[in-house]
């Protein structure tokens, strides 16, 4: 009997991408430092993520954000802070496209539209992959990473195992 610690590795991590360099860092802060007083306020940050990229972000969310990240608590964010701010948001965004690639991958398994993974519908896609497997021998790898014991992968439990 085969039986793979890791059988669905499909979504592979994202390489993780360039941080903007200090000089771009220092161009964006400048843009979005509209009054030119060496920070950037929660108004200003809402004005220029409408203009740049499209986004509109409520007063209370702005200020959120700037609160996030503000060290020194004055409401404002200073270059350093507003780094950390570019920083949480490249993270975030490589974040979101890791969980998309999870539910692509967690779809291409989950063929029976049950919303999980089971033991048939993963023998169906690595037979597809060409990695024939027996029935027992898928039941023994989703058991791996059934924590709640019902036999099945959920989109959780596939979470789990692909970061295991």
């Amino acid at each position: 009997m085969v039986v793979a610690t890791k059988p669905m590795a499909v979504a592979s991590k994202p390489k993780p991408k360039p941080c903007a360099s200090a000089s771009e860092l220092g161009s964006l802060f400048a843009a979005f430092d509209k009054d030119s007083d060496g920070r950037i306020s929660a108004a200003e940050l809402r004005v220029c993520m409408r203009a740049t990229l499209g986004e509109e972000v409520s007063a209370e969310d702005a200020e959120a954000l700037v609160a996030s990240v503000d060290a020194d608590g004055d409401g404002l964010l200073d270059a350093d802070e507003f780094a950390r701010l570019v920083h949480h948001a490249e993270v975030a965004e490589e974040e979101a496209e890791r969980h998309r690639g999870l539910r692509l991958a967690f779809g291409m398994y989950e063929m029976e539209g049950e919303g999980c993974i089971t033991p048939t519908s993963l023998k169906r896609m690595l037979s597809r992959l060409g990695a024939h497997q027996e029935i027992d021998d898928c039941r023994a790898m989703i058991c791996r990473f059934d924590l709640d014991g019902d036999g099945v992968l959920s989109f959780d439990e596939f979470k789990i195992m692909m970061n295991a």
